[in-house]
C-alpha cells in the first residue's frame, strides 16, 4: 500500500507449490508451467514455483529443478523457491531462482513433524544461511503456525516474537507470518502483526492466510489495516499442508482481487482472467476448488459504480 490511502497490494500467487502439494493428482511439470503462464498472463508477478525438499515426503514437488528451468523469464516475474535447509537453498540458487523462502515454524512439535528439527536448529540453520547465501540469492523467512499449531494448540504471542527476533536478526530479505491450519481471527492479525512492526518497523512483512475456517478474507483485510501489503493467495483457494491435520487451502486470488477491485485497492490482476484461471485448474485437479468468486463470477458485469 502507498500511503494511507491503500492503494497497491501486492499479491504473490503460491497456487504452484501450496496450492497442489497435497493434491491426490500429481501435476506434470508442463501443467505447472501452464499453470504459472496463466498467472502471468492475468497479472501476476511474483510467483512461488516451487519447493525444494525430499521428494519422498512431498512427491509432487519432485520435478522443482526442472520446472525452474523452463519458467517464463519474459515478463519479469520473481520466482521463489521453498526451502527448509542450506541444502535446500543451494538448490533453488543452482536452479536459478530469484528468492529461496526459508521456513522456520513457532511450534517446537510443528517444527520437528515439517522439518525434522526443532524450531532453535531451524532458526540457527536460517541464521547461518543468511551469513552466507548461496549463490547471493534473496532470501525471506516464513513463520509457520504463526497463529496457531495443530499439535500444540495456542501459540502465545511471546513464544511468536522469539522466532521473529530471532529470525529479524538474521536479516531477512521479507518476514511472512503463516496462518499454516486457518485459525486465526482478524483481532489475532491486528495483535500480530502490530507486535511486529513496532518491534522491526523497516522489515517487510508478508502474510500467508489459510482459509480454513472461512476467516482468511476478513483476515487479508485486517491485515491491510494493519500496514501489510503483501499476501500469498492461490487460484481457486487451493492449498493444504502434508504435515498439518485437516489444513486445507489458502485464500482465492480471485475472492481477494474481487474484494480489493471493489474497495478502490489495485492489485494489477485482471478478475476475470483469475477466474478462467481458477477453472481450469480445478478441472486438472479433476475436484471442486473452494473458492468462491469462481462460482458466482464478478460483479457488476454492466454499468459503473458511481
Amino acid at each position: 500500500m502507498r500511503g494511507k490511502n491503500r492503494e497497491f497490494v501486492e499479491i504473490i500467487d503460491v497456487t504452484p507449490r501450496d496450492g497442489i502439494q497435497n493434491r491426490q493428482v500429481l501435476l506434470g511439470t508442463d501443467t505447472k508451467l501452464e499453470l504459472i503462464a496463466r498467472g502471468a498472463r492475468a497479472g501476476i508477478r511474483r510467483v512461488e514455483a516451487t519447493s525444494f525438499v525430499n521428494p519422498a515426503k512431498v512427491p509432487q514437488m519432485a520435478d522443482a529443478e526442472a520446472l525452474a528451468a523452463a519458467l517464463p523469464r519474459d515478463g519479469g516475474q520473481r520466482y521463489i523457491g521453498l526451502v527448509l535447509n542450506r541444502r535446500g537453498a543451494e538448490r533453488a540458487a543452482g536452479a536459478g531462482l530469484d528468492e529461496a523462502n526459508f521456513v522456520v515454524v513457532a511450534s517446537d512439535s510443528f517444527n520437528r513433524r515439517n522439518q525434522g528439527v526443532g524450531t532453535l536448529d531451524s532458526l540457527r540453520a536460517f541464521a547461518d544461511l543468511t551469513t552466507a547465501p548461496p549463490g547471493g540469492i534473496a532470501l525471506g523467512v516464513t513463520i509457520g503456525a504463526a497463529f496457531g499449531c495443530p499439535f500444540e494448540g495456542e501459540v502465545p504471542l511471546a513464544r511468536l516474537m522469539k522466532v521473529v527476533e530471532a529470525c529479524a536478526a538474521a536479516g531477512p530479505a521479507e518476514l511472512a507470518l503463516a496462518d499454516t491450519i486457518g485459525v486465526a481471527t482478524p483481532r489475532d492479525i491486528t495483535v500480530r502483526v502490530a507486535a511486529v512492526r513496532e518491534s522491526f518497523p523497516d522489515l517487510p512483512v508478508r502474510l500467508h492466510l489459510h482459509n480454513t475456517r472461512n476467516t482468511g478474507i476478513a483476515n487479508a483485510w485486517a491485515a491491510l489495516e494493519a500496514g501489510v501489503t503483501r499476501l500469498d493467495a492461490s487460484f481457486g483457494g487451493t492449498g493444504g499442508c502434508p504435515f498439518a491435520p485437516r489444513a486445507t487451502g489458502n485464500i482465492a486470488i480471485e475472492d481477494l482481487v474481487y474484494m480489493l477491485d471493489r474497495s478502490g485497492v489495485a492489485t494489477g490482476i485482471d478478475l476475470d482472467a483469475a477466474i478462467e484461471t481458477a477453472e481450469w485448474l480445478e478441472a486438472m485437479l479433476g475436484e471442486t476448488a473452494s473458492g468462491m468468486v469462481m462460482k458466482a463470477g464478478g460483479f457488476p458485469r454492466m454499468g459503473h459504480r458511481e
